[in-house]
């Protein structure tokens, strides 16, 4: 199994080594199609070109994360979760207007989700997050920074619902966050509970940027 050993000074918005085992980037997406499509296959249509350009980036990802990573194998489940068959390896992708996120393990399920705060957060707060959750962002010292929380509630519970993967799951009955720790004003952790026909206890490392927010999980 090849490992990317030149992993951290690849020219990403942001990379990080998780372990030995799991690493993550991000990428902010500048180039043209042509770029990609020399690397990476187009593995299904997708007519709308930012979507196509998210679509290649995310996949491009994983190669740079794994270079061995066998593309052309991967398979859509039934919940759209992009998946490969016996699991050699673990991955998840997000993406978000110029950008595209993936994470990949070789021992573990992982989640990631990358989410751009907007006022509209604000709307929806309410079909995510129970009573008891909303408490975690009241503090916000103004509306930016609770633009900000919402986003990072939301990006934390897409995270999770990614880790699980098996779909039909309420976010507010099923994704529990029970803290927030702040270790600065940008970075910190969430403990999370994933309730379904079990309990698994989740830690979601998170970080948020001005116009970007990522949260992942790997257990």
């Amino acid at each position: 199994m090849q490992y990317a050993t030149n992993f951290v000074f690849m020219p990403l918005f942001y990379s990080q080594t998780i372990d030995r085992n799991t690493f993550l980037a991000i990428w902010q997406i500048s180039e043209e199609e042509d770029f990609f499509l020399e690397k990476v296959p187009l593995s299904r249509q997708i007519t709308h070109p930012a979507k196509r350009l998210q679509h290649l980036a995310g996949r491009y990802l994983l190669q740079y994360i794994f270079p061995d990573f066998p593309l052309r194998l991967i398979q859509i489940a039934d919940t759209r979760k992009p998946f490969l068959p016996e699991d050699p390896y673990h991955f998840s992708i997000s993406h978000c207007g110029s950008y595209a996120a993936a994470i990949v393990s070789t021992t573990c399920r992982v989640g990631i989700d990358i989410e751009q705060p907007t006022q509209r957060i604000l709307r929806i707060i309410p079909k995510f997050m129970s009573a008891e959750e909303q408490i975690l962002i009241s503090p916000a010292e103004n509306n930016e920074r609770l633009v900000q929380l919402g986003t990072l509630c939301w990006s934390i519970k897409e995270a999770m619902y990614k880790w699980y993967a098996f779909g039909k799951i309420d976010f507010i009955r099923d994704l529990i966050i029970e803290s927030l720790s702040f270790e600065n004003e940008i970075s910190g952790i969430a403990q999370a509970e994933c309730k379904t026909e079990l309990t698994h206890k989740l830690t979601l490392p998170y970080i948020i940027w001005p116009d970007l927010i990522l949260s992942w999980t790997a257990a």
